[in-house]
């Protein structure tokens, strides 16, 4: 009997079909989102008892299913834990609606999901209060990049903005302290003790940052590395930034 080489496809397609959440803390957090509109839970017994747990609610119907369906449903790679969640995108904010900013995290036209989710992790890690991505050449909200935030989708604000320029003039207007991070920058990257409101900008991986944004930038800075690798991945250069934007600051 032969077997077929490569597994069946998902159902559907992420890049164009209905929003999946998948695992167990990325779909907790979606479930404890008011502002996030839910259309369908799909849980295994097991999960649905994990979710459960130090009294989380489940308030809305729900379909028992197996992994194997998870499975068919979302693809093999997908870590599902046993639990689906479809919804609507997470509801975008304006820079108005975020009070007093202090720490803003501000990506330049990246476009891979994986390093946005994991960004948006960091950024919640380190008490930011907003991650700002652009109108186009940004990732489509995808189970992917919720799982990789773990969470952090429905924790932290994320502003769309349609003119990156225009926002990060909003944003110095506002007070903050505007820093852009570039391999080839003069100044290497020190912590910070002062309590000035910062927004940190991350280019995409290979292209940087552009030029429109570097001139917008008070501030260029590189991250030094004596070791033989010169480069990070963007969102362990953000893990990197975030630590030393706030280590040294006094607490509040």
């Amino acid at each position: 009997m032969s077997r077929n080489k490569f597994p069946p496809k998902p159902k559907y397609d992420p890049d164009t079909g209905p929003v999946y959440l998948y695992g167990l803390h990325t779909v907790r957090a979606a479930l404890d989102n008011p502002r996030r509109e839910k259309r369908a839970l799909l849980v295994t017994p097991n999960a649905l008892m994990r979710l459960r747990e130090d009294g989380g609610v489940v308030d809305m119907k729900y379909t028992e299913t197996t992994p194997k369906e998870l499975d068919r449903l979302l693809g093999t790679d997908a870590v599902h834990q046993g639990v689906a969640l479809e919804v609507e995108p997470v509801s975008r904010f304006g820079l108005a609606d975020i009070a007093d900013p202090r720490l803003v995290v501000v990506l330049d036209q990246l476009t891979d999901p994986h390093n946005v989710g994991a960004i948006l992790r960091t950024a919640c890690a380190f008490g930011a209060d907003a991650v700002v991505t652009t109108a186009r050449h940004s990732p489509r909200e995808t189970g992917v990049m919720a799982k990789a935030a773990s969470g952090a989708l429905d924790l932290v604000p994320m502003i769309e903005v349609r003119n990156l320029g225009d926002a990060l003039e909003t944003l110095k207007q506002r007070g903050l302290h505007v820093v852009g991070f570039d391999s080839e920058a003069p100044a290497p990257l020190r912590p910070r003790i002062d309590d000035v409101p910062l927004a940190i900008v991350l280019g995409a991986e290979g292209k940087g940052l552009r030029q429109r944004t570097r001139e917008l930038c008070d501030e260029m800075v590189r991250l030094d590395m004596p070791g033989p690798i010169k480069s990070l991945n963007v969102s362990n250069a953000a893990a990197i930034a975030l630590f030393a934007a706030t280590a040294g600051r006094p607490q509040t």
